[in-house]
């Protein structure tokens, strides 16, 4: 296992996240179990989660992941070895239509959901938490200010922002380092290999565009948390269709490349577009997910590839 630093305290984050998204909803606890356990014996250290996960599966509330993660975190005894991520702000409001009515950043909100994170994942502290998503509905100076309370108070290490464009990202951490306050110090957004089409909406989600990668470039302490890298299985699956923002002319030429350094390499499409990313200029963490401990061990095999200048040229330049 690669490591980097997060900039929080105590272990230094793996390079590679386990996304525990669908945990205790589609991916039952014997298997979540020992997936986690898996990812933990081969050295990964950094979990990511969510107060909201999984809602919109089949009668779930959006508490199954983190509850399930507290049990494991009880069970093994191992807090202390982790780096443990979280998120408030996109939690549905109960009987009112989503994403129209959520939880929000305000203080309040803010206040409430880190205390129920806490207790569900039985911990005293959130080595990296979240906005989720951003709200307009609430001043920025509110949100970051709350978030100051909650590092203030040991409650969290480190601060990040998703689904923000460079924009919202650059306006907080001006606004946070005038106030003397913590700033955001990662930003986890949709991205992989494949680049979506110009006009692609993906409602409430953002995905890493070019703005935010020359934002980031020249802020080297600065992270990018990569999700859905492997777009759900749809590059190996013939079940699982690119989804549609991904079909355009430029797709085809990325995609070419992509399995003629495979076959180079005799790595796996999927390891191939992890190793891409691992390699990428801006310092970037993908967030793996695993419904099996066959599916995490392919992409824990990613660390062990290494693309070279040439390949990762073909790879950039294509279409």
């Amino acid at each position: 296992m690669h490591y980097r630093s997060l900039g929080v305290d105590g272990p230094p984050a793996s390079a590679l996240c386990l996304g525990a998204m669908t945990f205790g909803t589609t991916v039952d606890e014997e298997t979540a179990t020992a997936i986690l356990d898996r990812f933990t014996e081969a050295g990964g250290t950094f979990i990511d989660t969510s107060n909201n996960y999984a809602f919109w599966a089949p009668g779930a509330n959006g508490h199954e992941s983190e509850e399930l993660l507290g049990r494991w975190l009880a069970r093994r005894g191992n807090r202390d070895d982790l780096v443990l991520a979280t998120k408030a702000g996109a939690r549905p409001v109960p009987g009112l239509p989503f994403p129209e009515h959520i939880e929000g950043l305000s203080a309040p909100a803010l206040r409430r959901a880190a205390e129920g994170s806490l207790r569900r994942l039985g911990t005293d502290r959130l080595d990296l938490y979240y906005a989720h998503i951003t709200d307009p509905a609430t001043p920025t100076d509110e949100t970051m200010g709350a978030f100051a309370d909650l590092v203030t108070a040991g409650k969290v290490a480190t601060l990040g922002c998703s689904n923000h464009s460079a924009a919202d990202l650059s306006s907080a951490n001006d606004l946070a380092a005038d106030r003397g306050w913590p700033g955001y110090r990662c930003i986890q957004q949709r991205h992989s290999y494949l680049r979506p089409r110009p006009d692609a909406d993906f409602g409430i989600q953002r995905h890493a565009d070019e703005a935010l990668f020359s934002y980031l470039a020249p802020r080297p302490s600065l992270t990018l948390l990569a999700y859905s890298p492997l777009l759900g299985g749809s590059y190996t699956r013939p079940d699982r269709p690119l989804p549609e923002q991904y079909q355009w002319p430029a797709a085809e030429a990325r995609l070419t490349a992509l399995a003629e350094v495979a076959e180079e390499t005799g790595a796996t499409v999927n390891q191939v577009v992890l190793a891409w990313l691992l390699g990428h200029p801006v310092p970037t963490v993908p967030i793996i997910g695993a419904s099996s401990v066959a599916q995490l061990d392919e992409s824990l095999g990613a660390l062990d590839l290494t693309l070279d200048q040439h390949q990762r040229h073909r790879l950039d330049t294509a279409a």
